[in-house]
Parts: structure tokens; C-alpha cells; sequence
């Protein structure tokens, strides 16, 4: 990229993305959809990865489960993809299975462990979500420049994401003093939990107030420490790793693929669970943001995924005595009388929902479960 931007990228791929339920379940997750038929989030996400062009390790964290199909993403990828970057895959790429669930401090710990046991220089890394919508490429890759910048200065870097909308689902930022006379880099004062509607729309009115979007840079021995500091119960947990060496590597579908690691599975087994937003991002005096001239969407809700979406092929759905209704199904679907309605059909299950109840879905997520696998 010319300038020096982040040698390792990690995304975390492990989640299941419950509120885009029925068509994000544990065996097929979230971050393997697409919103118009091509690439999917994962894809998307990996394909970011590579524009950066790191010159070291492009870790992807997953469930174990989840480890054959993220190898298909991956090679399918690959498959589409130019020289180089299918030779980055196929040599750089590495698949992680974690042992258990351990929220997002955990499995970024063991990526700083097991990028030293690969290089035993300096990591500058870039965290990513795998279930992300990020555009345009050349802004996102614009404000990485900033942001490893910003990380090699000894701070835990966040984006910021000017807000458009008094949003309620997100965690906010507000905004402190410029660093290095940068007007897109700031201190971060403080961090805000999801607001209520009405604090929403005051943090907009106010202009300081950012969405947090779980994106974060920071080099290896910085973030080490800040855990030691901010979890030292997070951090002895790992300690096993000093002295390790690297675990055998697996090939899955030509993907390397790291499982069964007996220093892994020893360090998660003691590790508690903890967000890497409450274990660092809220704790330490270093935090920084950098202000995103892209767009983002997290795609958190079936509202937003109606706003992308581009279904192709044969119509599936019509609207009579009613309007603003939308489908995302295998069967066809005809709504009558009704308006504002969102109706899913997939894996087996239908999902009815009026616009703006996105809210609810975590709640019929566990309904589900317990009535229908009960």
C-alpha cells in the first residue's frame, strides 16, 4: 500500500448472528449469507484483508464446528480471486478453531500468542468482524493508514462511525482532543452503552457521539500488556505460551487449519469470557479512534439486511392491498392486506415480522429453540 499499514489481520468468525434468524443458524451463520447473491460477509470481510496487503498472517477465528465451512468460503474465494491473493490465501490464511466459546478478549490474546510463535517481531494488527458491510474499499483502506499509524503510537484504536440516525443497537464513542494534529484521530473520552431512544437522539443533536464498530488496531505487546494491566486473570491464562512452540497444521480443503492445540485448549479452559470492549477498550488511558470515511452497517437486523438486499432470479413475492413488505425466502410469497411486514423462510422455518421489531428477535430465537428443538 506504499505507506506502512497493519502486518497481521484477525477476524472473528465465530458468532452465529442470531438476529437474522432463520437464515443465520449455527451450521450456517450469519457472516456465510450474502445480501446480493455474491460474495458473502466472511468473503467480503477476507477480501478487505488482502486490499491491505499484510505481510504477515491473516488469522480467522472460528467455532469448530464451523471449521469445514469457513474452509469453503475461503477456497471458493480463492477460486475468484487474482494470483497473488489466492497465493495468500492458500499460504498465509489461517483457520482457528477455538475450543469453546470465550466472547473476544480470549481469542485476541491467542492471536497476539500465536503470531509471535510465527514471527517473533512486531505485530501491528487490525481486528475485523466477519459479518460486516464496508464501502467503499479505497476510504476503509485510507483510514487503516491512520489507524496502524495511530496503534504504533501506543494506542487501542477504534473506528468511529458518524452516526445517521438516533440508533439505539449500537455502543457509542465520544470524541476527546486531536491526536497528532489530526482532526480524524482523536482521544476517545468515554464509551456509551446501547442509549435509550431518547438518549440517542441527544448524543446526534450533540455531534460528539460516534457508534463503536467493533473494529480494533493495536500492536501485539501493547494490547498484552493493557490485558495484564486491565484482566490479569485473562492474561495468566495464556502464560503457557511462553516457551511454546507451533502446533501442527492441518489442511482442510487446502486451507491451513490449526485444531486441537493442547496449549489452546489449556488456556481456555481458564480463561474467563469477556468482551474485549469491557476488558480493554472501556479501561485503558491509551484508547483512540479514528473517524470513518466509509460506510458501515453491521447488519444487525432484518431492516437493515431489506436495505442492501438484492434478490436475483425469479420473483418470489407480491404485494396486494398492501405495501413496503419484503421477502426473503425459498417458497414464494404473497402478502395481502398487510404492510411494513418481513417474512423469512429459510432452513425449514418461517419468520413473520413487522418492520422496526427487530428488538424482539432474540427473544423468538430462544422461543425457537425451546419449542420447536425442545
Amino acid at each position: 500500500m506504499g505507506e506502512k499499514s497493519f502486518t497481521d489481520i484477525v477476524i472473528l468468525a465465530g458468532g452465529i448472528g442470531e438476529r437474522l434468524w432463520p437464515a443465520s443458524v449455527p451450521e450456517n451463520p450469519k457472516q456465510f449469507l450474502s445480501v446480493d447473491g455474491g460474495f458473502s460477509f466472511l468473503q467480503s470481510s477476507i477480501q478487505r484483508a488482502l486490499a491491505l496487503e499484510p505481510e504477515g498472517k491473516i488469522l480467522v477465528i472460528t467455532r469448530s464446528s464451523l471449521v469445514k465451512g469457513v474452509a469453503e468460503q475461503c477456497a471458493s474465494l480463492a477460486e475468484k480471486s487474482s494470483t497473488n491473493d489466492r497465493e495468500k490465501i492458500f499460504k498465509d490464511l489461517i483457520i482457528v478453531a477455538e475450543p469453546m466459546p470465550r466472547h473476544t478478549c480470549a481469542p485476541l490474546v491467542l492471536a497476539c500468542k500465536l503470531l509471535k510463535l510465527f514471527d517473533s517481531s512486531a505485530h501491528t494488527i487490525l481486528t475485523l468482524a466477519s459479518d460486516h458491510l464496508i464501502s467503499p474499499l479505497q476510504s476503509f483502506l485510507t483510514d487503516c493508514l491512520k489507524a496502524a499509524k495511530t496503534a504504533r503510537m501506543g494506542y487501542f484504536v477504534c473506528y468511529a462511525i458518524p452516526p445517521s440516525s438516533p440508533a439505539t443497537g449500537y455502543g457509542y464513542i465520544k470524541s476527546g482532543s486531536r491526536i497528532d494534529g489530526d482532526e480524524g484521530v482523536f482521544n476517545i473520552d468515554n464509551f456509551k452503552e446501547k442509549p435509550d431512544l431518547e438518549t440517542a437522539r441527544k448524543y446526534l443533536e450533540e455531534g460528539c457521539y460516534y457508534w463503536n464498530s467493533g473494529m480494533f488496531a493495536f500492536t501485539d505487546e501493547f494490547f498484552l500488556n493493557e490485558v495484564k494491566k486491565c484482566e490479569p486473570e485473562v492474561w495468566r491464562s495464556f502464560e503457557n505460551f511462553t516457551g511454546g512452540s507451533l502446533p501442527a497444521q492441518e489442511r482442510v480443503l487446502g486451507l491451513c487449519c490449526i485444531e486441537n492445540w493442547n496449549l489452546m485448549d489449556e488456556s481456555y479452559a481458564k480463561t474467563p469470557a469477556i468482551a474485549v470492549d469491557n476488558a480493554v477498550a472501556e479501561r485503558t488511558d491509551r484508547a483512540a479512534a479514528v473517524m470513518a470515511s466509509f460506510e458501515w452497517d453491521d447488519v444487525g437486523s432484518w431492516d437493515s439486511f431489506e436495505k442492501h438486499a438484492c434478490i436475483s432470479g425469479e420473483k418470489k413475492a407480491f404485494s396486494v392491498g398492501g405495501e413496503d413488505n419484503f421477502a426473503y425466502s425459498d417458497l414464494p410469497v404473497a402478502f395481502c392486506g398487510v404492510s411494513g411486514v418481513t417474512v423469512v423462510v429459510k432452513n425449514g422455518k418461517v419468520l413473520v415480522l413487522k418492520k422496526g421489531s427487530g428488538d424482539y428477535m432474540r427473544e423468538v430465537v430462544k422461543m425457537a429453540k425451546s419449542t420447536f428443538e425442545g
